[in-house]
């Protein structure tokens, strides 16, 4: 039988090789195997530790942390997935894409894009007994966004544990221009279409987060306090996908609209 401390120690390697393996893949642009196997079996406590290691080794890297993004709220994704929970990762300045700027081709490794509701908050967050009034009160203004998820995972072939250590699967996101604030608008049914070319590509609605992107918010804000990584002001909130994610062509333009939000634009390079 394995004692505690061997076990731990050998749970601790298992960690820091997945990170490892993971850095690996993004530097290279080369997807790896999924990771899931080599933690244990449906522990997402691991792959947040995984995910942790990746975080420190860029906030030592000079990155700065700028906000969260929140992952697997629409009950579209997590059916394209196979997952029934939300999750969470960072974002890095480095990750922002001012709108309709073209991102070169190769940059990332295997991308797709989503359509969200960001918002950028005025005030830290930093009990994990926040209550919804406090989280809507705390948000500064709302934009509309689109993620470029990417993962380091080959083929997309993963499950929760699996985009938990690759940071939720994150890439690149850009922000709208235009900030609107909360008071008038109901972003439970602000409905959500993209295009590309002009054809329609991805369709949702605000209620397809988590029933509202502010009940996102305020999961996540309790989430990042127990985690001791509390929202702070300034911080921009990826609240989740309206709509199913969309995988990226080369050369196109997806521009996602957003009900009482605008419009945004992600542009890739052929």
């Amino acid at each position: 039988m394995t004692d505690p401390q061997t076990a731990a120690i050998a749970a601790d390697t298992a960690i820091g090789a997945v990170a490892e393996q993971l850095r690996q893949a993004g530097e290279s642009r080369t997807p790896c195997a999924p990771i899931a196997s080599l933690l244990p079996a449906g522990d997402l406590d691991a792959a947040y530790r995984v995910q942790e290691i990746g975080t420190l080794r860029a906030l030592a890297e000079g990155r700065a942390l700028v906000g969260r993004k929140i992952g697997l709220t629409s009950k579209a994704v997590q059916t394209q997935l196979g997952v029934d929970q939300p999750d969470y990762g960072m974002l890095f300045d480095d990750m922002a894409v001012p709108d309709g700027w073209e991102i070169p081709a190769g940059r990332l490794i295997q991308p797709k894009v989503e359509a969200e509701i960001a918002f950028v908050m005025g005030r830290d967050l930093d009990s994990e007994r926040i209550t919804l009034a406090e989280v809507i009160g705390a948000v500064d203004y709302a934009v509309p966004a689109i993620e470029v998820v990417d993962s380091r995972i080959a083929d997309w072939k993963i499950g929760i544990v699996d985009t938990i250590a690759d940071n939720a699967s994150s890439g690149l996101y850009v922000l709208g221009n235009t900030p609107c604030l909360l008071e008038g608008l109901d972003l439970r049914l602000a409905g959500m279409a993209m295009t590309c070319r002009g054809d329609l590509v991805s369709v949702g609605v605000g209620a397809a987060c988590l029933g509202h992107p502010l009940n996102a918010v305020w999961w996540l804000a309790r989430t990042m306090a127990r985690a001791g990584r509390p929202l702070q002001a300034g911080d921009t909130v990826l609240s989740g996908a309206l709509g199913p994610m969309v995988a990226v062509k080369p050369g196109e333009s997806y521009e996602a609209q957003v009900m009482g939000l605008g419009s945004v634009r992600a542009t890739f390079g052929a």
